[in-house]
């Protein structure tokens, strides 16, 4: 089944429960009460750094600092420490490596590549898992490890993947895969650890303390091909049917000490939601640090407040001197983070975003449509992607702090949803997203701002609605 039927499927239950509750959500955040950059004379004390055994000693982290400015762009790497320092205490891990994915056959490739080396155990985590096409692979390949007495555990979202048959994961659990659901829609089966608007959107694929993946992407059949196939240039080239399959998204594959602290994170919400069955400990790495990228692990956990993500990106938007680089599936991002992106542009910034041309949630797309004509005046240029679902969600601020994750730029990610994103530091991750970017721009249609204008009165009214609508997506 296509995705776009699925989400489809399950918007109804979600929009009831968030329209339920929407008397007491949170508000988004104003920019006015995010603080100012940590000036560089104190950033090397308010952060910590990790290795594979712990907080380093003062000396390695300068080191590790220093070296990360010589990348290149020093003095904007700075800025947005500064930045990242001042939303809390920042926890950074160091010795890592960081290779971008594109599209489901590269990502599930390397993901199937790291199960078949599986030593110890299997850490599996997403919004959507399906019965079928990749997910049925991967399944069935999960089930063989557990065969070979590796740990196996996966946790999978009740609302994500409710049109999946409870046959399939009770097949799982028969085969020794430890599996559970989160906030079960019916509240009997996780008493005392259920919440109906709380939905877990993390992508995560750990494989005992080597490897990990997280991203945009679902175990589904929509990522069966890729993207940027030349039979995808165009909507003529392929059926509605062909381009369901070929979803445009990024994940990001890494080595290196952040893959403990996501399986941690893992650890955490098993535990949380009560899940059964006892997690295997986590073996040792084989590299202790096979990479020299700095990165830090982002949870977003609507119990702790509004996602560290947005707040990140708002204030480094505003403080952003050079470049922003947003592709986002699901733009809904309130009237702050709008004004956040215009003001940026209108001091000299490159600001572009490359949202849907068309989307598997129409009124999201309508509610990002409604924000058009204030970011157009302002010089941010808007494109929209016509020959694949664009799903990433990722962006990359001045080509040195870049995000690969879950985190749409919607009140959902924000503050209704468990989220996960990895934030990459340094100039030369950064040039891979930008080139990246740019590789999306290349199959997209830039928004014209002079026709924009003259978008007829009924598509301005539907894009009024999906802003009227904007708090239940």
């Amino acid at each position: 089944m296509p995705q776009r039927r699925r989400l489809v499927a399950v918007w109804p239950v979600c929009a009831l429960a968030a329209g339920c509750a929407l008397s007491g959500c949170a508000a988004l955040p104003s920019r006015a009460d995010l603080p100012p950059p940590v000036p560089p004379a104190q950033i090397a004390a308010a952060l910590t750094l990790h290795d594979a055994r712990g907080a380093v000693p003062a000396q390695r982290k300068q080191s590790d600092l220093t070296a990360l400015r010589a990348e290149g762009k020093g003095e904007l790497l700075q800025l947005h420490l500064g930045v990242m320092a001042a939303q809390d205490d920042l926890h950074l891990y160091r010795g890592n490596s960081a290779r971008l994915l594109i599209d489901g056959p590269q990502t599930f490739a390397a993901m199937k590549d790291a199960i078949k080396k599986a030593r110890h155990r299997v850490l599996v985590e997403f919004y959507i898992v399906e019965d079928a096409g990749v997910a049925a692979e991967l399944a069935a390949q999960l089930l063989d490890k557990a065969a070979q007495g590796i740990g196996v555990a996966l946790l999978y979202d009740s609302v994500g993947s409710l049109q999946t048959p409870e046959a399939f994961f009770d097949r799982l659990r028969a085969g020794g895969i430890a599996v559970c659901a989160f906030n079960p829609l019916n509240p009997v089966k996780r008493l005392g650890a259920w919440g109906l608007m709380e939905r877990n959107h993390r992508k995560l694929l750990a494989v005992d303390s080597d490897v990990a993946f997280t991203g945009g992407l679902n175990l589904t059949q929509a990522y069966t091909e890729g993207s940027f196939g030349s039979a995808r240039r165009t909507r003529s080239a392929a059926t509605e049917a062909d381009q369901d399959r070929g979803w445009r998204d990024t994940q990001v594959q890494v080595r290196g000490p952040v893959v403990a602290a996501m399986a941690r994170l893992f650890d955490q919400s098993w535990t949380e939601q009560g899940c059964k069955g006892v997690l295997p400990k986590a073996p040792p790495a084989r590299v202790a640090a096979p990479g020299e990228r700095v990165i830090r692990l982002v949870a977003g956990d609507p119990d702790k407040g509004v996602n560290p993500s947005y707040s990140i990106l708002i204030s480094a938007v505003g403080a952003a001197r050079r470049s922003v680089l947003l592709t986002m599936a699901y733009f809904a991002p309130g009237h702050d983070m709008v004004e956040a992106l215009a003001e940026a542009a209108r001091r000299g910034v490159d600001v572009q975003i490359v949202l849907p041309g068309r989307s598997d949630v129409a009124l999201v797309q309508l509610a990002a449509r409604s924000y058009y004509e204030r970011l157009l005046q302002a010089g941010v240029q808007i494109h929209e992607m016509q020959h694949a679902v664009m799903h990433a969600k990722t962006f990359v601020v001045d080509g040195v702090l870049s995000s690969v994750g879950s985190s749409n730029l919607d009140w959902r990610s924000i503050v209704g949803n468990n989220e996960m994103d990895l934030h990459v530091l340094g100039q030369d991750f950064g040039a891979d997203m930008e080139a990246l970017f740019q590789r999306d721009v290349s199959v997209s249609k830039r928004i014209d701002p002079a026709q924009w204008q003259r978008r007829g009165w009924w598509q301005k009214g539907l894009e009024s609605l999906g802003r009227l609508m904007e708090p239940l997506l």
